[in-house]
């Protein structure tokens, strides 16, 4: 069985010793959806949302989300990151979110992604709650990583 990293030898959680580690460039794409009703989809179309505009409030809020992920998860490794893309695709029920990050260190990319793609739902779902509380976040999930020492990995389609 494979040694748990975040585990010392006595049960408690450490952070990871990454020092050794070489930089590389590392890249990684998480996606997730959140389910509106069509008339909200609308509406956020339409720019019509009271509380304003949504998807470039999301796009801002994912942005920042991957940029702090450090601060969110408590064994993450605060790293640079070159860039994070948010890429928002309004379909006729839903919005489907894509956070790409981008970064040369020693670790992390996955992690951020996935921060920036759950933050920006959550974002959309606290401007459009007023219209319908009925959104559902769903399939937060890694889809691609590449760079360090398990070089690349791609969700099977």
């Amino acid at each position: 069985m494979k040694r748990l990293t975040h585990i010392d030898e006595e049960g408690k959680a450490k952070m990871v010793d990454i020092s050794a580690k070489p930089v590389t460039q590392r890249e990684a794409l998480a996606s997730c959806l959140i389910k509106l009703s069509p008339k909200t989809v609308t509406l956020i179309r339409k720019n019509k949302i009271a509380k304003g505009e949504v998807l470039n409030t999301a796009r801002i809020a994912g942005i920042g989300a991957a940029k702090r992920a450090f601060e969110l998860i408590p064994l993450a490794h605060p790293i640079p990151l070159d860039q994070v893309e948010i890429e928002l695709e309004l379909q006729k029920s839903a919005v489907k979110i894509f956070c790409r990050v981008k970064t040369r260190s020693s670790t992390g990319a996955e992690m951020e992604a996935l921060t920036g793609a759950a933050l920006a739902a959550l974002t959309i779902y606290d401007m459009v709650k007023a219209v319908k509380r009925g959104a559902v976040i769903t399939d937060l999930r890694l889809e691609s990583k590449s760079g360090g020492k398990s070089g690349l990995w791609e969700r099977r389609k």
